[in-house]
């Protein structure tokens, strides 16, 4: 098979009407896209490597979802909704079966969301992932991460630290019953892009991000483009290991373990945002109508830094978040 005969069979999808603001999509040059007159383009890339962000005994299916939902994320995080987006791969070979079921996932998360695949590239050599995404956000809207003040609160979506808890049981430094291990690599290996959240976030939240390479890190981030700080409080932190909730939670690491997972874990793919106090209701209010949960876990300083207080905080304990090159 190739390289244009694979592109036709597991990527072109022909007879499917044209989607909303794309004018042209795979097998030209260039796509063409019409973004919503009063609307501001908002795109983000992410890579996926063999070896390095996912394991090589991952579900294609899988893979597939996942690949799209980690940019979808970042768009969740600017408050835009999906337009389209570009696939670049890298394959050791054309595996009719593999390409099958990775594009039945990708494509499965992409009709979800109404985003179109609108071009890209294939080529050999080890597997690599590629995603180019494109949303469009009303002008001056847009969720960043540079509007926190100090006062407001701190909230993440979802829940922490699964991903990372099922990342352990499969290198081996776990032993995990096997409901919970399924239960927390589903988090792990198809994240959930809170895409509804993000948008219904606009105009309350006054900043925001993706939780993708562990909450400290990612949150300094925000901070550090806001110019404060943060307290925290660990034990409403520690509360968002959904794993602790499972009938079998006994056979969890410990207390100071799961918060580092929580606090350091990455591969979240949740929210962390901040809102002014007298917002609350308003938070609650946007996040029932997605049916998302929300936690309020800490207060934006204004001395930088994070502090952690309460059960199980420990200053002393270096908590890392991922850094490709640290």
């Amino acid at each position: 098979m190739g390289e244009f005969e694979l592109i036709d069979r597991f990527f072109l999808r022909p007879g499917r009407p044209a989607a909303e603001g794309v004018a042209l999509g795979v097998g030209d040059d260039c796509a063409l896209l019409a973004p919503t007159p009063g609307q501001q383009l908002a795109i983000s890339s992410d890579m996926l490597l063999e070896g390095r962000h996912f394991l090589p005994t991952v579900d294609p299916d899988s893979l597939g979802h996942k690949a799209l939902a980690v940019n979808l994320s970042d768009l969740a995080a600017c408050g835009a909704r999906p337009l389209a987006f570009t696939l670049a791969l890298a394959l050791p070979a054309a595996d009719e079966a593999w390409l099958a079921a990775f594009s039945r996932g990708l494509f499965a998360l992409a009709d979800a969301h109404g985003c179109t695949l609108a071009g890209g590239d294939t080529t050999r050599g080890p597997l690599a992932i590629c995603i180019t995404v494109f949303g469009e956000v009303p002008t001056g809207q847009a969720l960043l991460r540079s509007g926190a003040r100090p006062g407001d609160d701190i909230w993440v979506s979802g829940t922490l630290g699964d991903a990372r808890l099922a990342l352990e049981a499969l290198r081996g430094g776990l032993a995990l019953p096997p409901a919970m291990l399924a239960s927390v690599r589903e988090r792990m290996d198809r994240p959930v892009p809170r895409l509804a959240l993000g948008q219904a976030l606009r105009g309350i939240a006054s900043a925001a991000i993706d939780v993708s390479d562990g909450l400290l890190g990612d949150l300094g981030h925000l901070l550090r483009r806001s110019g404060a700080g943060a307290t925290l409080d660990t034990v409403a932190a520690q509360a968002l290991l959904a794993a602790r909730r499972l009938p079998d939670a006994a056979a969890l690491p410990d207390a100071a373990t799961q918060l580092e997972y929580v606090l350091a874990g990455g591969d979240d793919y949740e929210l962390a945002f901040t809102a002014p106090a007298d917002r609350r209701g308003d938070v609650e209010a946007a996040a029932a109508t997605c049916a998302t949960p929300v936690t309020r876990i800490g207060r934006v300083d204004t001395e930088p830094g994070v502090r952690l207080v309460g059960d199980g905080a420990r200053a002393d304990r270096p908590y890392r978040s991922f850094d490709h090159f640290g």
